[in-house]
């Protein structure tokens, strides 16, 4: 049987005449001698079984059903091949002849166009359906009878296909049949399967985890014991370091910070606006009934017209105003509305001795509630601050190390038990510096508490305090050693000793010296001063006067005065 294309080479094939599908059977097609004898194929007798010859480019179980059309590879642009025998000329042949050998004619293979219902392009000769073997399924509705299937056509010699020779295209499949379009896509081999989940990926990463551990630790292990690692020295024992636990902010009682805790709640800020302009000093509360003590030069401009306000150490702000003030001594006691406030407790100036550690407490510069500490530098030093312009202040002071700086002027001196010891009053300043320039340079005066004490219950009381004194006027002018008396009556002055006075009735007379005053010594009228009023009045005391070459010893009473 030979196959049949148009010569136009086109791939769809041209639908076939309807009568072609007849069941007349037609006569069958001269075909050339071959050196095997043909068998005559009749309707009534099955026509002999031929081995089929394999094919590379049919598709594998081609059958009645099959619908796969020819294809000239000769019209490819890949592979060209000889020219195509028997379409050109007419002849048609049956069977494969010594013509059709490898290399002497066109091959033709099945294109796998799956034109299902189509209409098969007629051939030259048509064989009878009995001849025909069993459809291979391929997929598509079968199709009648009479749709004749294209037989495989194979040259008997099997000597290999020749890529230089052979006109044709190999598979590649090493001639073994593959399957074709249309045919049933093998079956899997193995079914679908997904990935692990997240339990196993889970349990995969413990499972690495504990290996992991178990070899560092093997591993570390065996470090330790050959010796390349000497964990030995590694120190092992506790920290010997104090760590700060619950109340880390409590401290010791008599520590600076546990005293300074305690104290500032009764420490205030004064700011002063008065005639000379506005100031800022210190002080603190002194009993429960709103009085609080500070300098005389903090609040003197605002004593004839001006505000006073006090800050207390939260913040708050109330009004106060002078309750009694002694230029003298340079104190002032100040009253407020408030009676909740907590006084400090005072202490016994006369039991501090030089070295005492003492603690300054006060708002320097503005700076309110500002801590600063020291020791007491020296005891009874006279010092005369300065007056409020009518009358000298005269202070026999502490002195003090510990930072004092403007705006600590009123404010307390501590000892190591809370106490008040002293009132900061004055700082020494270099020669020569202003009063803009001063600042502390560690050398600090506060009025001993015992004066504060008698002072400021006569401003609470009175609004004014006494002084003790012995009735002499000292001459400002002697350069000697000591404090004279002055020698006689001048125009400002009154007459040198008073004659009712303690002096006077003790037999001072005026010219003498005085030397020595209740077993202090005198270098100056100011030393005396001091020294005078440190005590109080009424009491006795002792004293040495120098007159010519004699030298006189007295005990007289202090007197006392509204000044």
């Amino acid at each position: 049987m030979s196959d049949e294309r148009d010569p136009a080479g086109h791939d769809r094939p041209t639908p076939a005449d309807p009568a072609a599908d007849s069941p007349e059977v037609r006569p069958e097609p001269t075909a050339e001698p071959t050196s095997e004898p043909t068998a005559e194929l009749t309707p009534e007798a099955p026509a002999p079984v031929t081995e089929p010859v394999w094919d590379p480019w049919a598709p594998p179980g081609r059958g009645s059903g099959d619908h796969t059309q020819p294809v000239d590879l000769t019209h490819t642009r890949e592979i060209q091949g000889q020219p195509v025998h028997g379409a050109a000329d007419g002849a048609t042949t049956g069977a494969p002849s010594t013509s059709d050998a490898p290399g002497s004619g066109p091959v033709w293979a099945a294109e796998p166009t799956g034109w299902p219902f189509d209409d098969v392009q007629a051939h030259s000769a048509d064989v009878p359906v009995g001849a025909s073997s069993a459809p291979a399924p391929t997929g598509f509705p079968t199709e009648p009878a009479s749709h004749a299937a294209y037989a495989s056509a194979q040259p008997a010699t099997s000597e290999g296909w020749d890529p230089i020779s052979s006109p044709t295209a190999d598979a590649g499949y090493a001639g073994q049949p593959t399957p074709w379009v249309g045919q049933r896509p093998p079956e899997a081999t193995a079914p679908q399967q997904k990935g692990p989940g997240w339990g196993a990926l889970v349990a995969v990463a413990a499972v690495a985890a504990l290996v992991a551990a178990g070899l560092g630790g093997v591993f570390g292990g065996w470090l330790g014991a050959t010796g390349r690692v000497d964990f030995g020295r590694l120190d092992r024992t506790p920290s010997s370091i104090p760590s700060a636990g619950a109340g880390s902010t409590a401290r010791p009682a008599g520590s600076i910070a546990n005293i300074a805790a305690n104290a500032l709640p009764s420490v205030v800020t004064i700011k002063v606006d008065g005639a000379d302009g506005g100031g800022t000093g210190s002080g603190f509360v002194i009993d429960r009934d709103g009085h609080i003590i500070t300098n005389n030069h903090v609040v003197a401009s605002a004593a004839s017209r001006g505000t006073i306000k006090v800050e207390l150490s939260d913040g708050t702000e109330i009004d106060a105003t002078i309750a009694g003030r002694d230029g003298s001594y340079d104190l002032a006691v100040l009253k407020t509305d408030r009676t909740d406030l907590v006084p400090l407790v005072m202490g016994s100036s006369k039991d501090v001795v030089v070295g005492d550690q003492v603690i300054a407490v006060g708002a320097p510069l503005g700076l309110e509630s500002t801590v600063t500490s020291g020791i007491v530098s020296a005891l009874n030093r006279p010092v005369s601050p300065g007056g409020d312009g009518n009358q000298q202040s005269f202070i026999n002071a502490i002195q003090t190390d510990a930072a004092i700086n403007p705006g600590n002027s009123g404010g307390p001196l501590l000892n190591m038990a809370g106490q008040v010891i002293g009132v900061n009053s004055a700082i020494a300043r270099i020669p020569g510096a202003t009063d803009t320039q001063s600042g502390n340079i560690g050398v600090g005066f506060s009025i001993p508490s015992d004066q504060v004490i008698k002072t400021a219950e006569q401003l609470i009381k009175t609004g004014s305090a006494q002084h003790p004194v012995i009735g002499v006027v000292l001459d400002r002018e002697f350069t000697g050693d000591g404090a004279r008396i002055l020698a006689k009556e001048s125009d400002t002055s009154g007459p040198p000793v008073d004659p009712q006075g303690p002096a006077g009735k003790a037999g001072i007379k005026p010219g003498d010296v005085i030397v020595e005053f209740d077993g202090r010594r005198v270098t100056d009228p100011d030393d005396l001063v001091v020294a005078i009023r440190a005590k109080s009045v009424g009491d006795d005391v002792s004293m040495k006067v120098r007159r010519g070459s004699e030298t006189i010893s007295v005990t007289l009473t202090l007197s006392g005065s509204g000044k």
